[in-house]
């Protein structure tokens, strides 16, 4: 049928065909080009969820120990630690301590379950922000690496207890309390360059606080982090930068 004989309604017809399919497909485009949108707009936040999750301190074997050291927190360390540990054998683990210290016997528990780790093939690295004082600096040498922030203290100062009883009962109490901070000196000693004679020199009758450069110099710690950006340029502008390495109350309290 030529074009001339086809009637004016049968044209129309056909347009109104071909608009209806042209309209169907644009529909169709957009129908596609939403969902592929909402795709995106899943496969996006899913993968903001999963980078929100190993962004997390759990999923990089960071724990943060803050507040005093005492039954109830080192065993939420120590619970969390183990789960790392046999879920990831030999993984690395960190520890940051912002603590006043605390009780002895519980600092010492999670001190040589530390160590226990460290046998275990998992390297541990210990730090502190703000400060690590009393028991919380003795748990600071624990680690295989550790550092201390610019602005933080490390104090050291001797066990204190309260006793009451008889005579006898004091004396024993005391003898124990000496033997603790035997414990506490052979720590020391054997993570730093100080010797028992200069501890006991600066922790008698008083708190001894260190600075992150005094504890450096004195090798309590192996590396200062957290240095301002501007100081850091002005050693590098002056003289040769300073050299680093790499990476409770119920109870008696040290």
């Amino acid at each position: 049928m030529s074009e001339d004989s086809r009637t004016k309604k049968e044209i129309e017809a056909d347009l109104k065909v071909k608009h209806a399919e042209a309209r169907k497909a644009e529909a169709e485009a957009r129908k596609f080009e939403a969902e592929a949108l909402q795709e995106e707009i899943l496969a996006n936040r899913a993968y903001e969820d999963d980078m929100r999750k190993k962004a997390q301190d759990k999923e990089n074997f960071l724990y943060r120990f803050s507040g005093d050291v005492r039954s109830s927190s080192v065993q939420l360390c120590m619970e969390k630690l183990t789960q790392w540990s046999r879920m990831h054998p030999g993984c690395d683990i960190e520890i940051i301590f912002s603590s006043p210290g605390g009780s002895i016997i519980d600092g010492f528990e999670l001190f040589d379950f530390i160590q226990h780790l460290r046998n275990k093939g998992h390297k541990i690295t210990t730090g502190t922000l703000g400060m690590a004082a009393s028991m919380a600096g003795i748990l600071l040498m624990a680690g295989d690496i550790r550092w201390v922030g610019k602005q933080a203290w490390i104090m050291i100062h001797r066990a204190a207890f309260g006793a009451m009883g008889k005579t006898y009962e004091i004396e024993d109490e005391v003898e124990f309390v000496k033997r603790i901070e035997g414990r506490i000196l052979d720590i020391f000693v054997s993570r730093s360059k100080l010797t028992k004679q200069k501890i006991k020199r600066n922790w008698d009758r008083k708190d001894w606080w260190i600075s992150a450069d005094e504890a450096m110099e004195l090798e309590l710690v192996d590396e200062i982090r957290a240095v301002m950006p501007e100081q850091m340029k002005g050693q590098n502008d002056g003289k040769q930068p300073r050299k680093t390495r790499s990476n409770t109350k119920s109870k008696k309290r040290s």
